[in-house]
């Protein structure tokens, strides 16, 4: 009995947007490609993306022999896990071409492994090629609509240059920023950063975080996800876990700004107890609470940091960044350009949803700010 090892990609600029896959067949004996396929599919997500890659790697494994055994490479985890049957299928734009994938081959004859996307370069070449030479036009006319969405959303704020990328920009890294559920702390506006008492989600707050979960769920775009080390965020990015079927690994440099003395108060009682430590602060970014806390120009330094890292470790994918209210407005701030007072011109609530996408040459779109839609 012949085998063949199947390795297949899928890609989506704008998750979704214009998208495309990639599948290689190759001699198991050998080594040598016997079969590749490509094609653009229009407007869908990385997911989609990915089983359509899955699915036109197999029927040209089986075109070649309907009675070989397949051996599946893939750096989808999702995709591995969701066809090896350990994790559940919820997405209905999954269960179909999961039950298509399922069907080319009888399930004994075909396994699956999960590969770092460095090693599955064949077929994300054959994707991309497809993107760009399918996508091109769709590619640009629709990130053109979303930038000028960005620049409406955001106050008609102009960017330095163009908010659309070319497709020879690839595919972006996507940041799906949430904030953590309600604590103790959070319905009386209470400081709490990194140096305080790391109070865990209230009863409300675990309810919020299961309903930011189920929506992203349901959109069926996220990939990795990176946590805080704070208790609230570990609490919300395992609610959001448990349903994607993700592993949380924790970034440390997503805590929150730690507030010093004002950790655990009212802005009330810091005006009252420090009012020129305070209005220092709210004046110069550079000046740190009261105490030896972390000022906001140290905080942005950090995020600017741990953005640049993660681009450059997930540049292509959706990633879910579950952290604090300063970390995401400053990713905000960061991405729009805006100056440091813009932070105290954002409001937002707890277990809320944003999105910033960043592209190879630098430039980043605001795709999404505040969203509870999903907690009405």
């Amino acid at each position: 009995m012949r085998e063949f090892i199947v390795e297949a990609d899928g890609g989506s600029r704008g998750n979704p947007g214009p998208a495309g896959y990639g599948s290689v067949v190759i001699d198991a004996a050998t080594g040598e490609t016997l079969a590749e396929a490509a094609e653009y599919i229009g407007v869908a997500t990385n997911n989609v993306a990915e089983y359509r890659g899955l699915v036109a790697g197999l029927r040209a494994a089986h075109e070649l022999d309907p009675e070989a055994r397949v051996h599946v490479r893939m750096d989808s985890k999702l995709v591995v896990e969701q066809m090896s049957g350990r994790w559940k299928i919820k997405h209905p734009d999954m269960k179909p071409l999961a039950a298509e994938a399922g069907a080319v081959f009888p399930v004994d004859r075909v396994t699956y492994e999960w590969i770092p996307r460095e090693r599955n370069k064949r077929a994300d070449s054959l994707a991309n090629r497809a993107m760009d030479d399918g996508g091109a036009a769709a590619s640009r006319s629709r990130a053109r609509t979303t930038a000028e969405a960005d620049v409406r959303a955001a106050g008609n704020v102009a960017a330095p240059s163009p908010g659309w990328a070319p497709p020879d920009m690839g595919a972006p890294a996507t940041f799906v920023l949430l904030r953590h559920g309600e604590t103790p702390l959070t319905p009386q506006k209470r400081f709490s950063g990194s140096g305080g008492t790391d109070p865990a989600l209230s009863s409300v707050g675990e309810d919020q975080v299961a309903r930011a979960a189920a929506a992203l769920a349901a959109r069926g775009t996220i990939q990795h996800i990176l946590a805080s080390p704070l208790t609230r965020t570990r609490q919300t990015a395992a609610a959001a876990a448990d349903l994607l079927g993700l592993d949380v690994t924790i970034e440390e440099g997503l805590r929150e700004t730690d507030f010093g003395a004002w950790e655990g108060l009212t802005f009330g009682e810091v005006r009252e107890r420090y009012p020129d430590d305070l209005t220092a602060w709210l004046g110069d970014p550079e000046v740190p609470p009261t105490g030896g806390g972390e000022s906001f120009a140290a905080t942005a330094t950090r995020i600017a940091a741990t953005r640049d890292k993660l681009i450059a470790a997930y540049a292509g994918r959706t990633v879910l960044l579950v952290t604090h209210v300063t970390p995401i407005k400053t990713f905000v701030q960061l991405a729009l350009g805006a100056p440091p007072e813009a932070l105290f011109r954002m409001e937002l609530s707890a277990a809320s949803l944003s999105t910033v996408a960043y592209y190879a040459d630098g430039n980043a779109s605001v795709r999404l700010f505040n969203d509870t839609s999903h907690l009405r």
